[in-house]
């Protein structure tokens, strides 16, 4: 008879923990000061000596400033993109979309806490908001993330993203809700998942009224 145990995965070693934790230092000691006194205002030698360590050993993680402020983000977004591969199959697209990015700010402190605390993340993402320079990296980024959106409902739907135009449609309808929420939730003095996940809910409430021919 096979053996068909699943292979266990080797613990990491000594040297990729060490090298784990000296990037989540650098990370967190990044966001520590881009909240503290503003993204522009801090520079890498900063980031260094707040984890006394050299630039090289910076720039062996991170190509740059902007790279380490949007570091936790690109785990944030593959959070909700696993979270929407998980949804149930009988869930429409725009269903599906609410009930991921619902779950994953449920989730949100499960999936960070081993990286940054969630309320460092949390003000990081106002800070992104309320920075021009980084504000304007964020909503290219948003681009590139709604193309990977739209393919994943494009196959959950069984349909040819190239042919059919209504798998990019409700993803940017979908996105557009999401900038105005996190615009106006940014302009907020309340940097909680709560906050940003009560008005998710609420904005994304408002889709159907927005849609509809007569608002009057």
């Amino acid at each position: 008879m096979t053996d068909e145990r699943p292979a266990t995965v080797p613990a990491p070693g000594l040297r990729e923990r060490k090298k784990r934790r000296t990037r989540d230092a650098l990370l967190r000691a990044a966001l520590l000061l881009f909240v503290a006194q503003g993204y522009e205002h801090t520079t890498v030698d900063e980031i260094t000596d707040a984890v006394d360590v050299s630039q090289r050993t910076f720039f062996r993680y991170f190509a740059n400033k902007e790279e380490v402020a949007f570091a936790v983000q690109d785990l944030v977004e593959s959070h909700f993109v696993a979270a929407l591969r998980a949804r149930p199959p009988a869930e429409g697209p725009l269903e599906a979309l609410r009930g991921a990015l619902l779950r994953a700010w449920d989730t949100l402190d499960e999936a960070l806490s081993e990286v940054v605390p969630v309320d460092l993340y949390m003000r990081t993402y106002q800070l992104i908001e309320s920075t021009p320079a980084l504000l304007a990296v964020h909503l290219r980024r948003s681009t590139e993330l709604e193309e990977r959106i739209a393919r994943l409902i494009a196959e959950r739907e069984g349909l040819d993203v190239d042919a059919d135009p209504r798998p990019r449609v409700v993803v940017a309808a979908f996105s557009g809700v999401m900038r105005v929420t996190g615009r106006l939730w940014g302009q907020g003095e309340d940097a909680s998942v709560a906050s940003i996940r009560r008005m998710t809910e609420a904005c994304l409430d408002q889709i159907g009224p927005a849609l509809a021919a007569d608002w009057r």
